[in-house]
């Protein structure tokens, strides 16, 4: 079964404010943001949970799925803390990094089906079948803030077959690399058309639950993880969660700004940029800090500058 996995954490001495400013400054997110809030013809898919579509935070208008039945349920405020990052109105209490494109909501979370943890859960399957479905309606960027454990040989063999299809399609999808602390992959995080996503501090460094490995390194990045500070479905003041679920979407969410502004751009064109840019080098086990900013210069001062939009 896939589950995801949170940790509460308290800000600690800074405020959410200072930690969300933190965040998009050492990724360099703010620079990029600053061009942009994106375009509404880049459809970021958010496999997870239903979201609180009516949060005054939120732009409803450039949201497409279903809305959350249980405000309570651990889906519900799963997939509405990761609306909040990638499409809450700038100034909110999220990160709110690219408002201005479409989230279309694929829930693969149910509100009703519960482990003892009291975390929402989806099975390889259910994750397969909303890559295909995303795909099939226009997506162009996946967000997979779920984990994949060892599962039947069978699932496994349908989600490559989905994943192979995402990159047949020109979609990037974006993983996170999973909460365990452990070295290792997935069949998920080990297809070539994924980004994985490990999760760091508010210095850069890794978080001691984030998921590591020698495919991680290679082919992902590392992304503020850290009290993360995002809108509740629950509640009208905002919550502060700490994992790679909250990672993933920085890196979905730069990409989505970067494909705005160079909208003739293809998949492998974003992915490159958004891995040859990262701050400090690769190590064995642990990827580099995204650089938002130089991905961006580096796609402007490319073979094909007419791509950008321009000001």
């Amino acid at each position: 079964m896939a589950k995801f996995q949170t940790e509460a954490n308290d800000t600690g001495s800074a405020s959410g404010h200072d930690v969300c400013c933190i965040t998009l400054t050492i990724t360099k997110l703010d620079k990029l943001m600053s061009v942009t809030e994106g375009v509404p013809a880049i459809t970021v898919a958010l496999l997870d949970g239903p979201i609180a579509v009516g949060h005054p935070d939120l732009i409803s208008s450039r949201i497409r799925g279903p809305r959350c039945s249980e405000a309570d349920s651990a889906a519900c405020m799963h997939g509405t803390f990761l609306a909040g990052i990638l499409s809450a109105r700038r100034g909110s209490a999220g990160p709110s990094i690219c408002p201005g494109c479409t989230l279309f909501v694929r829930p693969i979370f149910s509100e009703h089906r519960w482990q003892p943890t009291g975390l929402p859960q989806a099975t390889p399957d259910e994750l397969a079948e909303g890559i295909v479905h995303v795909v099939k309606d226009g997506a162009r960027i996946l967000n997979l803030s779920v984990g994949l454990p060892g599962s039947h040989v069978r699932t496994q063999r349908n989600l490559v077959d989905a994943l192979d299809l995402a990159s047949r399609s020109n979609v990037l999808v974006v993983a996170a690399a999973g909460n365990q602390g452990t070295i290792g992959t997935s069949t998920l995080l080990q297809h070539p058309v994924v980004v994985p996503v490990a999760a760091c501090d508010l210095a850069g460094q890794p978080m001691r639950f984030s998921n590591l490995g020698r495919t991680i390194s290679q082919r992902g990045l590392s992304a503020p993880g850290d009290r993360i500070t995002s809108i509740a479905s629950n509640q009208p003041d905002p919550v502060t969660w700490s994992g790679t679920s909250f990672a993933a979407p920085f890196v979905s969410g730069a990409a989505a700004l970067l494909w705005s502004e160079f909208p003739s751009a293809r998949a492998p064109d974003i992915r490159l940029a958004l891995l040859n840019s990262g701050i400090r080098g690769r190590t064995r086990l642990i990827p580099p800090l995204m650089d938002a900013w130089t991905s961006y210069l580096m796609l402007r001062n490319s073979r094909h500058p007419g791509n950008h939009r321009g000001r």
